[in-house]
């Protein structure tokens, strides 16, 4: 089993990981946006703008398919308050995890902990605990640009740079009461922020397995 790292406060975070991930920056990519599976490119297009956020809602898992291309490539990932996000289905998608950055449960503290996991990682998967005011998304959202790193937040968030939902699913492979799972097809939702124009459409083919 590959080891993951389990940080417990923001000031471990930064004591354990900064001088750790900082000789490694070298990894990062150099261009404005993280890599996409290619699956994923009919979603999103080119990748995900570096120092910005993104909502999803409908399925949790899908927020591991959009980080996996940038892990496969050596960008350090974070996981913060998703205890149902399993590190077998981060595994299954590809995801290093000795480069992902697990932090459970920050208690009161989750807005300085997702601002220190900004700091020093590339993408943070996050659940906000509460309803985060307009106030506070700016001025993560200001680190976030500052560190050119990306959030994926799983639920609403003040003008995210897109909405991402899954608006229906389906099974293949399971007919009258016999057979076997085979892939699940989501039908994804995307609206650009607050950009005029209608939301895009596009649907998914993904193992069984490697989504909820």
């Amino acid at each position: 089993m590959n080891s993951v790292a389990a940080v417990e406060s923001p000031a471990s975070v930064r004591q354990a990981l900064q001088a750790r991930i900082s000789s490694m920056q070298s990894t990062r990519l150099d261009d404005d946006a993280f890599p996409l599976l290619p699956m994923m490119r009919g979603v999103l297009g080119r990748g995900l703008r570096r120092g910005t956020v993104y909502s999803l809602t409908g399925a949790t898992s899908l927020a591991l398919a959009l980080v996996a291309a940038a892990s496969q490539q050596g960008e350090w990932c974070g996981v913060l308050d998703v205890p149902d996000l399993g590190l077998e289905a981060a595994a299954g998608w590809g995801i290093d995890l000795d480069r992902l950055v697990w932090v459970s449960d920050p208690g009161e503290r989750w807005m300085s902990t997702v601002g220190a996991m900004a700091d020093v990682l590339g993408l943070v998967i996050a659940r906000p605990p509460t309803r985060i005011s307009a106030s506070e998304s700016s001025r993560l959202s200001a680190r976030l640009r500052q560190a050119r790193s990306t959030m994926l937040v799983l639920g609403d968030w003040p003008q995210p740079e897109s909405e991402i939902r899954v608006v229906s699913s389906s099974w293949t492979g399971l007919g009258d009461g016999h057979g076997h799972l085979a892939d699940r097809r989501l039908d994804v939702e995307v609206r650009q922020g607050q950009r005029a124009g209608a939301p895009r459409r596009s649907e998914l083919r993904i193992p069984a397995g490697t989504i909820r």
